[in-house]
């Protein structure tokens, strides 16, 4: 990375991503644990999104060339997620969390994509 400004703004993003994977597993095994039917698309969202948010930890880990494009569809997933766990938040604490680091998470790609 070319300058410090560079470094500081990807060591941001690899953080608010990290966090989103982490907080989409967690979500998806307390929708697991609930035994709900109505959770099982939720869960499977947030297992898609946790693992979509980690292979864009190691691209920007490794400085890949295609991270940004990468981004974008990293950000359409923590939307998509977003909304399925928001559809849960009254209910479900853990949904409420979950959605909003999914908008953090999505802002933050958007931002890397530019």
């Amino acid at each position: 990375m070319s300058s410090q400004l560079t470094q500081t703004r990807f060591k941001s993003a690899l953080e608010i991503v990290s966090e989103c994977s982490r907080t989409c597993f967690w979500c998806a095994g307390q929708d697991i644990r609930e035994v709900d039917a109505a959770l099982v698309d939720c869960a499977r969202l947030c297992l898609d999104c946790a693992e979509v948010c980690d292979t864009l930890v190691s691209m920007l880990a490794r400085e890949s060339g295609v991270y940004r494009e990468y981004s974008r569809v990293c950000a359409q997933i923590c939307d998509a997620c977003a909304a399925e766990c928001e559809k849960h938040a009254v209910h479900h604490e853990h949904c409420r969390i979950c959605a909003e680091s999914c908008r953090r998470c999505a802002e933050e790609c958007r931002q890397l994509a530019a």
